[in-house]
Parts: C-alpha cells; structure tokens; sequence
C-alpha cells in the first residue's frame, strides 16, 4: 500500500507541472483525499495498533493535509462495531450474570467503537447511568502480533537507515501498550488521576491545582475485560457543529485540557498517554467543562524525571543552555555530539506555541527549514560529508518515560490545531513545572533529612559545622560545600542544600560551584609551578616572554607585579562586562586586547586589585611561557598530580553540565550595600555599581557560554574539597597530601573522568587497521580536545581517573624545588619580600592573612588563600597546618562562609583569620563580602 500511495504521489507531482496554478490545489486536495481512504480501509482491515497510529494521525492537524485529518479521525471512535452475541459473552463472562441481571437497560447501539473497545450506554438495576466498556474479543493476540512486527520493523529500518533509530520509542510502545488490556488497571488508573486533580497543592508561588477545572467519571465495577463508569453526557471535540451551537469557548477548554496533563505530569508524576480527541468530552452544562476518558494508557514517573521535565521545560523558557543539557543528563538522554544551541533548538520545538490547521503547510515548511539548517550545522560540527551525516544519528540513548511525554505534547498541540486554536505552553504550563522544582525547596533543612548529604562525619568539628548549618538553614543558604584538612588528614567533607533555585537535587561532595576570584588562586598555582620548572622568573619582564605584551608603556612590568597586583593594569578591560560581557568569552581576542592596554600607574608604585585583567595577565604569561594551553598547565600542574579530576576547571568542558550549581543571590543581604565604602586598594570602577553588578552576575555567570569560557580570574569550577586538597598542599610547601578518604564520601574524589568523550555510534562494518574514516577529531574552542573512535575508545588522552592516591610512579610532589622556599614566594616574604608592595594585602598571587588584625596593625604572614565574589573561598594556616575551602551558590556579604571558618577555627583553637574574624581587615576580592558583625 505504501508504495502504491507513493507512485501515485509521484505521478502527480509530474502531471501538476502541465496544469495551471488555479487547478494545482484541487488536483492536490483530490490526491490526498483518495490516499487517506485508501490508508483508512486499510487500518480498519488490520485492527490493532494500526488503528492507533491512525487515531495519532488525525490529531496532527499541525503537520498533515486536511483531507488526510478529516477522513482518519473517523477512527477515533466511529470503528465498525462488533456483534452483539460477542458484546454479551465478554460481559456475561466477566460479570459472572446474565445481562438481565445486571442492567435495567442496555443500549445495543455503541457510542463509539476504538481500536481495543466498544462503549454501551446502559441502566443499572438501581437507576444509575452508565456506560459500560468492553474489550474485543481477541484483541490481546492482535495487539502482541502487532508489536512484534513493529519491532522488527523498527529494527530493519534502524540498521538500513541508522539515523532514522526509533527502537526506543517502539521499546517503550512495546512496554506500556499490553497495559490497556487490563481494565482492573485502566479503573486504578481513573480514580487515582481523579483524585489528584481535586487534590490543591502549594508552592512558593501560591496554589496551582485548585483552579483545574475538569470532570472525570467515577469507577462503577471493573474486570480485566469490562469496565462500568458513570454517564456523563457531553459532545465529542470533533462535533464542530454542537460546539458552536452550545456556545463552547475553544480556546479555553483546550487550556483547560492543557493545565489539566501540565498537573498531572509535573505536579503527579501520573499522567494520560493517550490525549487523542476521542477520549475528551465537552459538557453540555455551562461553563462546559472538558471530561476526561480512557485512562488505560497511563504513565507513572519519579519524582527526579519530573524535576528533569520541569527543568527542561524551564530551561526552553529562560533559553539556559546549562539547565538544558543538564536536565537531558537527568533524565538519560545522551548525546553523541556537544551542540548547545541546536539541542535548545529541538528542544523548543516541544514547547512552541502551538498552530492551527489553516497554517499546517507553513509549519512543515518551518520545521523542515530548520531541520535542514541543524543538518548543515552538524554536518560542519563533525566535518562529514552528506552521506555520513545521512547516517548519523546524534541522540545515543533516549529514556522511555520521555517519548511518552513528548507523545502527550503532540497529541495537545494536535488537539489545539483540530479544534483551531492557539496555546502559549510555555505561559500554561510554566507554573506546574515551577511547582515542581520550588515544591521541595520550601520545605528546608527541617522537613527534609536529606538536607545535609548523607556522609559519614570526620570529625567532631564536623558533627559541630552540620548543627551549625541546620541553624543557618535555608533562609541562608541555598547550597555549600566544606572541606577541611587538618595536618594533611580530612577532617571535614560535608556538602548541603540544592544545586540552585530551580534545582532541588541535593549538593554532593563532587558538586561544581562557581567559585569567581577563588580561580585566582588557582591560576597564581600555575605561574608558580613554571617558575619552578624553570619556564619563566618572577623578576622577568613580560614583555621578555610574551613580545606583543612590550608596547604601550608596559616595557617594565615584571612577572611578580602581576602576582602582586601592581602593574598598573587594574582596570584594563574592566568594561567589557559592561558593553560586551560575551567578548570574554574569546580567550584569544581578549588576550590580544591585553596587550594593547595603557597601565594607569607606574609599575610596583601602587597596589590596586586587578579584578578581572589579572586573569589573562597570568593566562597570557601561562602559555607564552609553557606553550600549552592554559587547561593543559591546569591539568598538569595541579589536576593530575592532586588527582582531583573532574572536580576543578577554569571554563568545564562539555559534560559535566549536570552537576552544576546555579547562583542567585541574597537580596536582603545585597542591601546593605548601599552605604559601603571600601578601602583605597580597590579600584572605584569596581565599586561603582556593585550591586547592579552582583544581581546581574549570577544572570552571566550561569549562562553556558560563561561556563565553558577561558577566565582565569573569575570562572574557575570546583567542589570544596578539590579547593582543600590545592591548599593543603600549598601549604606543605608542594607536598602532596595522603589519599583523599573524606570519611568514604562518593563518589571518591578523582574519580571522574576529567573531559568526558561522547559516546560514539556502533560501527556496522568491522574497523580496519590504521583507523576509519568514520574517527572524528573534535576541539571546541576554549582547547579541549579528544579524539573519538568509532568504538567509543579515547586515543593519546591524558591519563584517566584515578581514585585518590599516590600511585606508583606518581610524584609526592607539585614542584621540584618545594618546601618553605615555595611557602615564601606564595606569601612574599624572605627572599621575595622585595617583590611586593610595602604593607600590601597581596603576596604573589595570594591574599595575606592576618590574626585580627586591625588598621595600623603589622599583618601576621603564616595564612594565605583567595576569596571570591558572594562567599567561597579557600585558604591554608602554614603554622597550624589547617587548609579549607567554602563553595556557596548563593552570593552574600559573606556572612555563612564567616560562620563557618569562625566555628571550625575556634573549634580547633587555631586563630580566626582577619578575613572571617568580627572586626578583622577584609581583602579587596571580599567587596560583597563586608556584612556587619554576626
């Protein structure tokens, strides 16, 4: 049949070419209408699931020629009916009575006939009004025979075509249509979803549910093969005419049917899959409210798909790449390619306001368009050409409990596009989705055990610091990371909270926090590291190993005036985030616009923090001197030989989108702003709009450009105790620490695998030596780069995960030269005294820390570590061999991360340094850190 409709198709598309444009649309409409009859007889001949895809079919207004809509959506309850003596068998045989005793009447006409059942109208023997659904009778053997040819159909198409996989969704088809055949199940089904929808429920944003105004029949009797449900008398959505002659309101009652399954699968979890017109009802009763029907095909969900949902939904909303990806890893859609923007693409699609059959052909022309522009896109991506593109299917896993809900969206906007209508889903639906995702949130540490991550304790400080936390609570916190070593041993682990305001999934101890100038320390590390390996000196010009750098008046800037933050360049570029805040993203281009920068005063003359040029001052230095790129250093400096993989980057790779903690801010805490002064080593510029800036941070810093850009200043990732485990061993002089135990937090730090590969799809044809056409080589463009096999395998990668530990063959060691010297050169002091700023704040690239120390007084010098914007930090005590970090993705004054240093110091009875202490000097990178005293 298929190929008779295609040659048919075919032989019209050359007789239109003859003919005139008036007569081309009634050629066409004739067309159409003979191939959707000859495709109906057909369904109606084979019964089963054919009669479903039919039934799909003629909802799809949006995407299909009317005459193909009007002819099969008589298959949505108009089917021949079967005989009577098989009607009264089923039920006499189900019931256990004769159908005398069972109805005071029973009407031999059906309502309506579908592809499983057929529905009587009938009177109980105590008055009531029913209807009454009977199973046909072998429909089981048809409906099992019919998946077993679709699936092997599927698979033929799949191996032939291996872009065109659809085993998930006949996978999950094959899984949840056999439940329709059990009644019992469907009448479980219809009185859970009845109740959910009378049920109100509460959110942040005030009640979403009391207002859904359906009806649904009530369950009278049920058995495997017959269900009894009360009447209730209403007009089918297909008869136009008793609409209009009722007077319904379309569009409302398709927002209505809309807010109705945006409940059940958001709020529910337990939602209809099978929104086809049949099984909707209008009341005749004003305000003619829609009746639900046939609940067999129903789909239950966890409560981390329906985040995953919500999120996604969301992140289509807000266009967050970030959530995006992150809520597609949530739910197990994996994908073989990384491309962010044509995934928020795909993924819109689902949500888009929905159009009406009048703009079917231009929907399709829409669609297609896009479809092919994504083609090109991925085509250029993965440099294939067209015939391997053809091939290549993007998507490597795909979760059943999603086709079923994209089933449900195609279905609604089919429903809108039959009846005429338009429907804005993202303003319907977006307060069930939000609901969900707030739902939990609300409820705080109190209500929620699982508030503080399930680890085991270190330590008794550690019990002390979770108590601590409960009573701060989430008025404070949204979500914090606290790792401690003490004398080269963890002592504290602990993370708590959520991921960010939409993201109620827990913190864990491998969580990655936006942690701002906190990266400064971390890139201070890596300029370390090549002075030691003889790759630069701290008394060198730049200019000597960067030459573009040499213009402009910069001749004379040494090495170590970076570190100390006395070049002179304080405020270079620091009004790109201002007029072009993306330009940062282009770590090329903003390296070359360093080298063109004028400094404002005389190098080693003044003291002033380089806020945002100190990154790609450093960076720039970084690869002039190593001729790596800056991710490579970071790796090889630090990552590998601390081996905390996947838990620090300075710009994340694709990947790792999932475990991502989103900022936002603490709004009353931002108000006490307003009156700050701030002292004379930081630059005005800075401190000019602060608080329009830290409310439009976290905006910038969540968006995925941001994230995957190169700023060594400001957008480093990382879990606190990767940030511990980097100081400890700072603080040791370079001596790496014994294996990270965290009491056996999970999962093991290092354990992640650093820049996670795409799976690959699987080669038909066995690979021959020497490699494949079919290996792709992809670097994005802020340097990770891996190459990709056709098995899936990594080839020439850096070493992978290793679980926490000194190996063998591993250095016990950052640096060649390390100890104390090294301890010196990070603080400034001894030998490198003469490299800093008299009484400055910095050392080399680190803040100084002294014991309370107030204005006048001399700053102690046995504490270093770097602070950033909204409250993480993380820092080392030499003396008393303490090391710790704080991550917070809810920006503040600072006054949590004080608490918490404050408690675990005096807990330890080692002094509060002047950063955490009550009245003690604060750091220029603290600006948003200044709270009063607690």
């Amino acid at each position: 049949m298929a190929l008779f409709i295609y040659f048919d198709y075919k032989a019209v598309q050359k007789r239109v070419k003859w003919v005139g444009a008036g007569k081309k649309d009634a050629i066409w409409t004739k067309t159409h209408e003979r191939n959707a009859r000859r495709v109906l007889n057909l369904m109606i001949e084979l019964e089963g699931l054919w009669v479903k895809m039919g039934q799909y079919l003629s909802t799809r207004a949006d995407v299909l020629p009317e005459p193909y809509i009007n002819v099969l959506k008589q298959l949505q309850d108009s089917l021949p009916p079967r005989p009577l003596e098989e009607v009264r068998g089923t039920i006499e045989k189900e019931l256990g009575k004769p159908m005398n005793d069972l109805f005071a009447n029973f009407v031999l006409d059906p309502l309506a006939t579908a592809s499983i059942a057929q529905v009587h109208r009938a009177t109980l023997v105590d008055g009531r009004e029913v209807v009454v659904k009977i199973q046909h009778d072998g429909i089981k053997d048809i409906i099992l025979e019919d998946l077993k040819n679709a699936k092997s159909l599927v698979e033929w198409i799949a191996w032939a075509e291996p872009q065109y996989n659809f085993n998930p969704m006949i996978d999950e088809w094959c899984k949840e249509a056999p439940k329709e055949l059990d009644f019992n199940h469907e009448a479980e089904n219809t009185k859970a979803v009845s109740s959910n929808l009378s049920r109100k429920t509460n959110c942040e944003s005030g009640a979403v549910s009391s207002a859904v105004d359906v009806l649904i029949p009530e369950v009278i009797q049920s058995t495997d093969k017959v269900l009894i449900l009360q009447y209730m008398d209403g007009i089918r959505l297909n008869d136009n005419d008793s609409l209009e002659a009722y007077g319904v309101d379309k569009q409302r009652l398709v927002e209505e049917i809309t807010r109705a399954y945006a409940h059940q699968i958001y709020v529910d979890g337990f939602f209809n899959g099978d929104p086809h017109p049949g099984n909707f009802l209008v009341s005749k009763e004003p305000p003619h409210k829609p009746i639900l029907l046939d609940f067999g095909l129903t789909k239950r969900i966890s409560q981390s798909m329906r985040q995953a949902l919500a999120k996604m939904f969301l992140s289509c909303a807000e266009g967050d790449h970030v959530a995006l990806l992150s809520a597609f890893a949530e739910m197990g859609l994996k994908l073989r390619v990384d491309m962010p923007e044509q995934a928020m693409e795909i993924a819109t699609v689902f949500f888009r306001q929905s159009t009406t059959a009048n703009e079917a052909k231009e929907n399709i022309k829409t669609l297609n368009d896009q479809r092919e522009r994504n083609v090109k896109a991925l085509q250029e991506k993965m440099k294939m050409n067209k015939k391997e593109v053809q091939r290549f299917n993007p998507v490597d896993a795909f979760p059943g409990d999603a086709i079923i809900f994209m089933r449900v969206l195609n279905l609604l906007r089919g429903l809108s596009a039959s009846l005429n209508v338009r429907i804005v889903y993202l303003d319907i639906m977006r307060p069930f989705a939000e609901s969900t995702l707030l739902g939990s949130m609300t409820r705080g540490p109190t209500a929620n055990s699982q508030w503080i991550y399930d680890s085991p304790v270190n330590s008794e400080v550690e019990s002390k610091l979770r108590n601590l936390l409960l009573e701060l609570g989430s008025n404070k916190i949204l979500g914090i990371q606290v790792c401690a070593y003490k004398d080269g041993k963890v002592i504290i682990d602990t993370a708590a909270g959520t991921l960010g305001k939409y993201d109620p999934r827990p913190v864990q101890p491998d969580s990655l926090f936006p942690v701002f100038s906190v990266t400064k320390g971390i890139t201070a590390g890596m300029v370390h590291w090549l002075v030691d390996k003889g790759k630069l000196k701290y008394e060198e010009t730049v200019a000597n190993i960067w030459p573009k750098f040499g213009t402009n008046k910069k001749e004379l800037i040494k090495v170590h005036h970076l570190l100390n933050h006395t070049s002179g360049l304080h405020n270079a570029l620091g009004d790109v985030m201002k007029s072009d805040p993306l330009l940062v993203c282009d770590w090329e281009e903003m390296l070359h616009q360093i080298t063109k920068c004028t400094p404002e005063t005389e190098p080693g003359s003044e003291q002033m923090y380089h806020y945002l040029s100190f990154g790609w001052l450093c960076g720039g230095i970084i690869e002039h001197a190593s001729g790596k790129k800056l991710q490579e250093v970071l790796e090889e400096a630090i990552v590998h030989p601390l081996h905390i993989e996947g838990e620090l980057y300075i710009g994340i790779p694709p990947g790792v989108e999932s475990r991502l903690a989103a900022l936002t801010v603490d709004m009353e805490e931002l108000e006490k702003l307003s009156g700050f002064r701030a002292g004379p080593d930081v630059p005005q510029e800075l401190l000019s709009n602060v608080a329009q800036m830290a409310t439009g941070l976290p905006v910038l810093f969540n968006t995925l450009n941001i994230r995957r850009a190169i700023l060594p200043a400001a957008n480093g990732h990382c879990s606190a105790r990767a940030v511990a485990r980097y100081y400890a061993a700072l603080g040791a002089g370079g001596t790496i620490p014994p294996p990270h135990s965290g009491g056996g937090s999970e999962p093991p730090l290092g354990s992640h695998v650093h820049t996670p590969k795409f799976p690959t799809m699987p080669s038909k044809k066995k690979k021959k030596k020497g490699g494949s056409k079919n290996d792709v080589g992809v670097a994005d463009k802020d340097g990770y780069t891996q190459l990709r096999t056709s098995d899936g395998s990594d080839e020439g990668s850096t070493a992978s995960a290793v679980v926490a530990g000194n190996g063998s063959g591993s250095s016990s060691s950052m640096f060649v030269d390390g100890g104390a010297k090294m301890v010196d050169a990070f603080m400034g002091v001894g030998d490198f005294s003469g490299m800093i700023h008299p009484n400055g704040k910095f050392g080399l690239g680190f803040r100084r820390y002294g014991y309370g120390a107030g204005a006048g007084e001399k700053v102690a010098t046995t504490t270093f570590g770097h602070s950033g914007m909204g409250g993480s930090t993380g820092f080392c005590d030499v003396e008393h061999g303490l090391a710790m970090a704080v991550t917070v993705n809810k920006m503040s004054l600072g006054g949590v991360t004080r608490r918490v240093v404050r408690l675990v110091c005096e807990e330890l009875g080692v002094p509060v340094p002047d950063e955490f202490s009550v009245a003690g000097d604060k750091g220029p990178d603290m600006v948003l850190n200044l709270a009063p005293p607690e």
